[in-house]
């Protein structure tokens, strides 16, 4: 295994890095990073293999809160027609449905500031129903208490996806509602509750590269890693405030998602929201990247989403596979190849040669 300047290797967990350190990471020759990137990825997950999630808005609407990419919030103008909480019969249909199709997790997402009570018993209905049927469960319903993370793990939810969105510093930009430290202390209550987090940013709000940086580096340095690291490119829906955002550089999305390979080395890095404007090209440099998640199906919560044929045909170009269902992080496993398996021998060999900031 290569040894670096800093005394880390390709494959060691790390949760103490410095902001140099990340920045540097950002700031390498793209195909270097790129490189080092899918040297990691291979140390710890099996090549060529894409873990599928698919996501059901349960509750759409209505949301208090003023996150300024959300189409869900009360405080824009968006067209979207809001929606109650959907029965638990309808839940497990579509479960049902995303598992004939290839799923082998599902995600419920509710437009909440934190689920109310009675609610949240329904909820945890609809999660052990989900669970009867043999899918991994997720859910984001907005800030919980530690009580209310217990009821959930109780019920059998598998992951729970609470995002940072994007730096401590930029965050006050983007929404005021709610605080940096509310949602740390949710994911906290997460983590103390016994389940698997989720989380992850946006990228293309108008922050810089440091505060991507910054973003994926609180996530490296919590004490554990999430097992699930969502990378969003922003979805620019009309009515919100961030509809006239420039476009993001392909090329530094795909720093970001290969940065949070290297730096999370045993999570699933998300390629998510966002992939219904990417080519084909773009998501197969994700992959190369170090990407190993993706939504699968027409729509993301109230945005949309590359359908099951084109995803099965990407997957076929691209000589991809489905991760089976319980090889990672819910079932305490992680698929591990050993460092220089499978892989070409350019990966090795120019990952070694590239020292770590």
């Amino acid at each position: 295994m290569d040894q670096h300047t800093d005394g880390a290797t390709t494959a060691s967990i790390r949760h103490d890095w410095s902001r140099l350190q990340v920045q540097a990471l950002f700031a390498l020759p793209f195909i270097d990073l790129l490189l080092r990137a899918q040297a990691v990825h291979r140390a710890h997950h099996e090549p060529n293999t894409v873990q599928m999630s698919t996501l059901l808005s349960i509750k759409t609407g209505a949301c208090p809160e003023d996150c300024a990419y959300c189409p869900q919030s009360v405080r824009y103008e968006t067209g979207l027609d809001r929606e109650e909480l959907m029965s638990v019969a309808a839940v497990r249909d579509s479960a049902m449905r995303a598992r004939e199709a290839g799923a082998t997790r599902f995600c419920m997402g509710a437009a909440y500031r934190s689920p109310k009570p009675k609610d949240l018993k329904v909820i945890a209905q609809m999660i052990r129903e989900v669970r009867a049927l043999g899918l991994e469960s997720c859910a984001t319903l907005g800030m919980l208490t530690p009580a209310q993370a217990e009821e959930l793990k109780a019920a059998g939810l598998d992951y729970y996806n609470h995002n940072l969105d994007t730096s401590a510093e930029f965050y006050g930009e983007i929404i005021t509602t709610r605080t940096y430290q509310d949602r740390l202390d949710t994911l906290a209550a997460v983590r103390a509750a016994g389940m698997n987090v989720c989380c992850g940013g946006i990228i293309g709000m108008g922050e810089t590269v440091a505060d991507r940086a910054e973003l994926l580096r609180t996530l490296a340095n919590l004490p554990a890693h999430p097992e699930s690291v969502p990378i969003n490119q922003l979805v620019k829906v009309p009515g919100t405030p961030l509809a006239g955002c420039a476009d993001v550089d392909p090329f530094d999305f795909v720093r970001t998602i290969a940065v949070a390979r290297l730096l999370m080395p045993r999570a699933h890095v998300r390629l998510s929201a966002g992939r219904e404007q990417m080519s084909d090209e773009l998501q197969a440099l994700c992959f190369l990247a170090g990407a190993n998640s993706i939504f699968y199906g027409e729509k993301l919560l109230t945005t949309g989403n590359p359908d099951v044929a084109a995803d099965r045909d990407l997957f076929a170009r691209l000589g991809l596979k489905p991760e089976a269902p319980g090889s990672d992080a819910a079932s305490g496993e992680t698929t591990r190849v050993p460092p220089g398996a499978a892989a070409h021998p350019a990966l090795s060999s120019t990952a070694a040669a590239a020292p770590t900031p």
